[in-house]
Order: structure tokens, then sequence, then C-alpha cells
């Protein structure tokens, strides 16, 4: 068995050069990249190897090792390949799912919500912090504790439980506020109307015709 872990431009490359250096009828390939399908190992496929797209739903960074306890990995290709793959992320504590090649694309999207965009918010709300007056390294201590406590409350009572704030009150005048002071800071105030015009699609709220007015304007 042979699992590839190398950047996506890569991995046909490198499936490529692999497929000439040994004999691949009944071996087992795997790569694991979110966003491409098994398809991208075809020339082993075609070789004789059982091959599939093997993704663990985390993030992973230089200077970070993160344990993959209960990390869904998303399995998709051969029955085979897919069989040893279980057995391989039950091994590491992990919890193995099935997705259809069709969905890779709209699944490392939803990774990319669940993570990297997440660090995008939360960078963008230290700007806002810092026209409150607040360093960057202020704004992520005192930022914590209020992310750690809403992921606790999406984790416990969904997302509707854990929706909090102006918006879900219905409080046009407050949210008027907010993009007043947030036109200082545009790429803010565009990330606040969307995930403001966001809530109010997906979550509870009062006054919606009242924010949605404010959020078209």
């Amino acid at each position: 068995m042979i699992w590839l872990c190398v950047p996506d431009r890569e991995i046909s490359a490198v499936a490529r050069a692999l497929s000439h250096s040994v004999g691949w009828k009944g071996k087992i390939a795997f790569h694991s990249s979110g966003a491409l399908a098994s398809d991208e190992l075809d020339l082993l496929r075609r070789r004789g190897a059982a091959v599939a797209s093997v993704h663990p739903m985390m993030t992973f960074v230089r200077g970070s090792i993160p344990s993959l306890k209960g990390v869904a990995f998303a399995l998709e290709g051969d029955a085979k390949a897919i069989r040893l793959a279980r057995k391989i992320t039950r091994d590491l504590g992990g919890d193995a799912f099935s997705i259809s090649k069709t969905n890779k694309i709209a699944y490392h999207a939803w990774g990319g919500f669940s993570s990297p965009l997440l660090v995008a918010m939360l960078v963008t709300a230290e700007r806002v912090a810092k026209a409150a007056g607040l360093s960057a390294a202020q704004a992520r201590k005192i930022m914590l504790p209020i992310v750690r406590q809403t992921l606790a409350n999406y984790s416990a009572l969904g997302p509707a439980g854990a929706f909090s704030g102006p918006i879900v009150r219905g409080d046009v005048p407050v949210v008027q506020k907010h993009l007043r002071t947030l036109q200082k800071i545009p790429r803010a105030k565009e990330v606040y109307g969307a995930l403001a015009q966001a809530a109010l699609e997906y979550l509870p709220a009062r006054n919606r015709k009242g924010l949605k007015k404010l959020l078209a304007g």
C-alpha cells in the first residue's frame, strides 16, 4: 500500500512516475486530497491497483500536529481500497464515511468554511477590534473565550440555539450602527453584511423585513 500525501497539483504526476516503478497488480494506493477524486490515480488503477481518495476533515499547519481521534475521513474510490482505508481510519481513532466523486468539491468547500475561512473571519474581527482601540494580540485573548463558548453552544444546542446578538433580536438600530462604524473598514463591512444575510436565511431572527431592507441598502 502507498499513500500519496503531496500537493493536489502533483498527485497525477507522482502517480505517473510510480506507475512504471513497480508491479501494481493487487496493490493499493491512496491520495489525501479533499478536492480531487481517486481518478487522479487512474494510471495505477489501469495497472491493476485498487485506488481511493482518503481525506481527513482536519486542519494541518506548520508547528502543530493535531490528534486524529474522532476525526472524520472522507473515503471515495474502489471497494478493495475503501475496505483498507476504513481499517486504517479505525486504527488512527478516526471515523470513516463514504462520499461520491461528484460531491468532493462541495465537501472541500465545506471544509474551507470550517477552518480557513473561519480564520479569515476571526482576523477580520481583529481589524474591527483595532477600531475599538485594541491590538491584535489583545483581540485574540479577549475573543477566544466567546469563540470557544460559541462552538460549545453550537455543539450542544445546534446553530439556532447557539445564535445570539442583535440579528436574532431583530434590533435594526444596533445593526445600522454597526454598519455605519464599519464604513471605516470596508472589507469588514462586506463580511458583516454577507454573514448577516446568511443569518437571515439560515437562522431564526425577528424583524426580518426590517433587517433585510437595511442590509439591502
